[in-house]
């Protein structure tokens, strides 16, 4: 699924005034992100290629290959070696366009900690092209939903970090998780968000002088 399809635009206007509500609450700002996948995984689609070229080769060659004898003539094998590469050129590409096509198939050629990585990555990218590190009180927040890896995580100021433990973020993280598994997004991102909101309160409760630096609404990267 694309990010764009995840939510529809009354779901996102329900994200958005969630982000409002809470930053009535607290001078930090809350920026939600949903990006269909935090890299491109060539590398895998090429392990997926690969796997698929020798199993065609090997399906080929205990299949049809046999070795030719006469009185005469030497010996010689059934399949030559153009065919056999022909075959795993052909594996090969099946391979890619099946990786490509089935993005459960190519996560099993990612493993999980690659995957969590560009997730960081891409939630810190996210962070500075979104403008949320120029906050004048550097106290954004961008929570990071990638659907490839089925991965949320928060990107904090270092200002906001400092203060707020790992488990808080932790705990929005799993509501949005569980939420996304049910099929139920825009709960999910209300929900997280608001428990964003109140643990975020604590610290930095909302100032006379606060002004909305940031777009309440909900970013897209397709």
């Amino acid at each position: 699924m694309v990010a764009s399809q995840l939510l529809s635009v009354d779901d996102r206007k329900a994200v958005s005034a969630a982000v409002a509500e809470a930053e009535k609450k607290t001078s930090a700002e809350i920026v939600p992100v949903v990006a269909t996948s935090s890299d491109r995984y060539e590398r895998a689609e090429d392990i997926v290629g690969l796997v698929t070229a020798l199993v065609a080769v090997a399906a080929t060659w205990t299949q049809f290959q046999h070795v030719r004898t006469d009185w005469e003539d030497a010996p010689e094998l059934s399949l030559q070696l153009p065919f056999v590469l022909a075959i795993f050129g052909a594996g090969w590409a099946i391979g890619l366009l099946l990786a490509k096509g089935i993005p459960a198939l190519k996560r099993l050629a990612i493993p999980r900690k690659v995957a969590l990585g560009r997730v960081l990555i891409a939630a810190h990218h996210a962070f500075d092209s979104l403008h949320v590190r120029n906050t004048s009180g550097r106290e954004g927040v961008v929570i990071f939903v990638s659907l490839f890896e089925h991965r949320v995580c928060v990107w904090a100021d270092e200002a906001v970090s400092a203060k707020i433990p790992e488990a808080a973020w932790q705990e929005a993280c799993e509501t949005l998780v569980k939420a996304l598994k049910s099929g139920k997004p825009r709960d999910g991102f209300v929900d997280a968000i608001k428990k964003l909101g109140d643990v975020l309160a604590k610290d930095f409760p909302v100032r006379p002088t606060d002004v909305n630096e940031l777009s309440n609404e909900l970013r897209i990267l397709d």
